[in-house]
């Protein structure tokens, strides 16, 4: 697929997600075969450029291209304003924020709050595709709420503007996450339109993803909780819609490694005791839905120090391996707590 000048590898994407796709995890994402990895939304308030959370959030060293940084706002100048702030600071594509349904957001305006004011749909993407010559990348949903579905206009609307590319997730705003995200408006907007069509929602294996790009014609999924404790979905992806085939699940001895390495990259982004922090929620995802994983995880939260978090991941994996050399992930583990679903 390509966005503007930038030709991807594959037609896999990362999603952007809030406290999740910091530049460590787009990084490991897009070595574990992601074609695109959307940044976590940043604030178009200038006033809040100069915060510890916004500049790890526009800290892209080391990053593979396409560079794509999500910007979020209701105020049209303010959004060109920020478009320009992150292509100055390394953005190679800039991904409008329309899609968001958290209710802080929403209530500002803000995310999937813009569906329901056309006209300033229109305004925020003209002032930012004016304002930088990077592509312009718009995430939305499939309108405000089931009675007032849009996509098709807003779709149409952004093409005409100049956006390169369109993002949709398969709920309206008042759906938030519940319920099964439909494929059908996502497949209307695909004949509607010319620019590629990302589809996102409830992609949580390889055979859901061939069965959505089948379905909707989209020109690429993207791929949000799945990814979460599992970055090898996009490699495992890749390769089933390529050969049909499925790949052989990871060892231990990798998955140990993968979540070391990515651990070490986040102590080093965040510092210690905020990347000990932070490492918690991906120890979490990486370990849930492993045999004895339960007790760990509950554990992990006690622990106040990178060496005691290292120490106790090294003797959990070692336990594992000691086991079986393969992960064997369960329907319900110690805790009663189900395997990870996106």
């Amino acid at each position: 697929m390509q966005i503007g000048p930038h030709l991807l590898k594959n037609n896999l994407v990362v999603a952007p997600m809030a406290g999740v796709t910091d530049r460590p995890f787009r990084m490991l994402c897009k070595k574990m075969g992601a074609g695109l990895a959307v940044s976590e939304m940043v604030t178009s308030n200038s006033l809040l450029y100069g915060s510890e959370k916004t500049k790890r959030r526009a800290n892209h060293e080391g990053e593979v291209s396409p560079i794509s940084v999500q910007i979020a706002g209701a105020e049209p100048a303010m959004m060109a304003e920020a478009a320009k702030h992150n292509v100055d600071n390394g953005a190679q594509i800039i991904d409008i924020n329309m899609g968001c349904p958290a209710k802080k957001i929403c209530n500002v305006m803000a995310g999937s709050a813009l569906l329901r004011d056309e006209p300033l749909v229109s305004q925020i993407l003209k002032a930012v595709v004016a304002a930088v010559d990077v592509p312009v990348t718009l995430k939305i949903r499939t309108g405000w709420d089931r009675q007032n579905k849009n996509a098709i206009q807003i779709a149409k609307m952004a093409e005409d503007i100049g956006v390169q590319a369109l993002t949709i997730h398969g709920r309206t705003r008042n759906d938030l996450y519940h319920g099964d995200a439909e494929y059908d408006t996502i497949a209307a907007v695909k004949q509607a339109i010319r620019i590629p069509l990302i589809a996102n929602g409830d992609i949580t294996t390889p055979e859901k993803a061939k069965f959505v790009l089948d379905y909707t014609g989209a020109d690429a999924v993207m791929i949000g909780r799945a990814a979460q404790g599992r970055p090898w979905i996009f490699r495992e992806t890749e390769h089933f819609l390529n050969t049909g085939e499925h790949m052989l699940p990871p060892t231990v001895d990798e998955i140990h490694q993968v979540m070391l390495e990515h651990l070490h990259d986040l102590y080093e982004f965040y510092g210690d005791l905020t990347g000990m922090r932070v490492a918690r929620k991906h120890i979490s995802w990486y370990t849930k839905g492993l045999s004895g994983s339960a007790a760990f995880r509950h554990n992990m939260n006690t622990l106040q120090t990178i060496e005691l978090q290292l120490h106790a991941i090294n003797d959990f994996f070692g336990e594992l391996k000691a086991k079986n050399d393969r992960l064997v992930y369960v329907e319900n583990d110690d805790n009663g707590d189900e395997e990870l679903a996106a």
